[in-house]
């Protein structure tokens, strides 16, 4: 099973469950750069009280104006945004008892700031994240791999092109998409529809780090496996 997905800086927890689900994540990387996005901005929770939040932000440099691709955007100033995004995330979850196995995770997110570019750092700490919780896939990148550019049929052939059967599809993606292309290739569409009680209830809107925080990283991929272990449950939530 294949999802498509641009590098968001400590995604949602909607978009986590969904990489997570999947067998195989291809970066969208050339993409046009929108600042409404969640790429350069994600809402940090407050560990007792999800809904209390604040925006953490990476200033970023469109050195083609708004054409830049995801991957050519740039860190307007790496080491200050550094400082600043290790320090919110440390003030808001330090406090929970699971900040010593995040906090030594989320080394390479720093590191990456030093590339200057702020898709190297959102699809860092994507990848921290699943690693964290145990995700055995594969990363590929969209712009290595061959697609027409008409957007229903670009996804049918970047999931053909990993030899997945199923492409998993969000809310947002099913407003959108146009099945024709899959089922030519006969790829299987699998709406993606997770709960909304529960840790799922700000997972629209909060950075998966809360739930890290809250369950911890054993926990958290425990729910993510009950909700996609079973054959029927994707099915089931549709």
């Amino acid at each position: 099973m294949c999802a498509v997905h641009q590098p968001n800086l400590f995604p949602r927890l909607t978009t986590l469950a969904k990489l997570f689900a999947a067998d195989t994540w291809i970066v969208l990387d050339d993409v046009q750069f929108t600042r409404r996005d969640y790429q350069h901005r994600t809402r940090l929770a407050v560990l007792s009280d999800p809904d209390r939040t604040r925006w953490l932000s990476i200033p970023t440099h469109l050195p083609q104006g708004r054409q830049t691709a995801i991957r050519d955007a740039l860190i307007a100033d790496p080491a200050s945004a550094r400082r600043r995004t290790e320090a919110m995330i440390r003030q808001e979850y330090r406090t929970s008892p699971h900040w010593p196995a995040l906090h030594s995770a989320l080394e390479p997110v720093w590191a990456a700031f030093d590339t200057g570019r702020t898709a190297a750092v959102a699809e860092t700490s994507t990848r921290v994240l699943l690693d964290l919780l145990g995700w055995n896939g594969r990363v590929l990148t969209a712009s290595r791999l061959p697609a027409r550019p008409e957007r229903s049929e670009r996804l049918a052939d970047l999931t053909a092109a990993t030899g997945a059967g199923a492409y998993l599809c969000g809310t947002g993606g099913m407003t959108y998409l146009d099945p024709a292309p899959f089922t030519a290739r006969g790829i299987t569409v699998a709406p993606f529809l997770p709960p909304t009680t529960g840790i799922w209830a700000t997972a629209r809107c909060v950075t998966s780090l809360w739930a890290l925080a809250h369950l911890g990283p054993t926990g958290l991929s425990s729910r993510l496996r009950a909700l996609t272990g079973s054959p029927d449950s994707l099915e089931a939530a549709a």
